[in-house]
């Protein structure tokens, strides 16, 4: 709140993300309105994590969000919420989680140190001991 309108983009972003997830589970509002929510918060972020990348030149999202290691697909999400038709509310849950990772990645862990990477490297070993040892089929995963 020291910042004022200067405030950290990431942290910006992250506030406006975990602000969906918890409206989310109020179960207060409808699908519709879940996925406005949601799309605005994703737009938000891509536009300005990749702003600060952009030249006098336009580059294209796509290859911003490659440099600075945001999935493509959360580019084209944010195209389709844009300019396309609603995407499923499923879709902008699942965005929205992969963004709040990248955030904890990018931003958060290096705020906090090296210690949430190490617990992120454990973390992932587990996972995949997890998924190694199931046996669902593909259609159980979605």
């Amino acid at each position: 709140s020291r910042y004022g309108p200067k405030m950290p983009l990431a942290v910006d972003s992250t506030a406006e993300l975990i602000r969906c997830k918890v409206l989310d589970s109020s179960g207060r509002l409808k699908s519709n309105e879940l996925i406005l929510s949601y799309g605005l918060a994703l737009v938000r972020f891509v536009n300005l994590i990749t702003e600060r990348k952009q030249k006098m030149v336009n580059i294209p999202l796509r290859q911003l969000a490659r440099e600075v290691d945001i999935p493509v697909w959360v580019v084209d999400l944010r195209h389709e919420l844009t300019h396309g038709k609603l995407p499923r509310l499923a879709l902008c849950r699942k965005g929205c989680d992969v963004v709040l990772d990248w955030l904890r990645k990018m931003y958060w862990s290096r705020q906090l140190g090296n210690n949430l990477c190490e617990e992120d490297e454990d973390e992932e070993e587990e996972q995949e001991g997890v998924e190694a040892n199931a046996n669902l089929d593909g259609d159980a995963w979605e």
